[in-house]
């Protein structure tokens, strides 16, 4: 899969990455008893994820106790942005107060075979862990004066949960691009 491929029923690659804060391995069989599964592609330093990052924590809390399994990933390099390094995001997972596991993707693999491109970048997934919906939390973005509601993003979860089809007119999510270590940048030359 590339940057030109992910499309809507692509199914999710699997991934082996350690949670930020307690060290665990976490894949997607971690979510198999899960419904629906969100991934969210964040970091610290951004902007854009620092304008909407309340509102994820949120939404890891208003869907704890449903069907809903979440994982975040970073996958910026720590060396260019020491911001986004193992212990940093630590800090930003217990001060954020996510209770859902917040992996650091060091080889950036993950960020490849999903083909993030943004920070945020949000991948909702169905039961059959086929991609249903690749878009914006909702239209808010730093200095519009739209309030972050996570609207859009909420509302595909909860069209997957109720078994009900998720709208296929998704707008894609803005915000920091993937910073690639300089080993990985021919991925975007794929």
């Amino acid at each position: 899969m590339n940057l030109s491929t992910v499309s809507l029923g692509t199914s999710a690659p699997n991934f082996y990455l350690q949670d930020v804060v307690n060290r665990e391995t976490v894949s997607l069989q971690t979510f198999k008893d899960k419904k629906a599964l969100l991934i969210m592609f964040i970091c610290r330093h951004c902007p854009f994820v620092k304008h909407v990052q309340n509102e994820i924590s949120q939404i890891g809390k208003d869907f704890e106790n449903k069907s809903l399994g979440i994982v975040a990933i970073s996958s910026n390099d720590p060396i260019a942005y020491p911001e986004d390094s193992l212990e940093s995001l630590k800090e930003q997972a217990v001060e954020a107060g996510f209770v859902f596991p917040y992996c650091f993707d060091e080889t950036q693999e993950t960020a490849q075979v999903y083909s993030a491109s943004c920070t945020p970048d949000f991948f909702l997934f169905n039961s059959e862990r086929k991609l249903v919906y690749r878009g914006q939390l909702d239209d808010s973005r730093p200095g519009n004066n739209i309030p972050v509601s996570g609207k859009d993003l909420r509302e595909a979860i909860n069209a997957v949960l109720e078994d009900k089809p998720v709208g296929t007119n998704q707008k894609p999510s803005m915000g920091c691009s993937i910073k690639w270590k300089v080993e990985n940048k021919n991925f975007l030359n794929r």
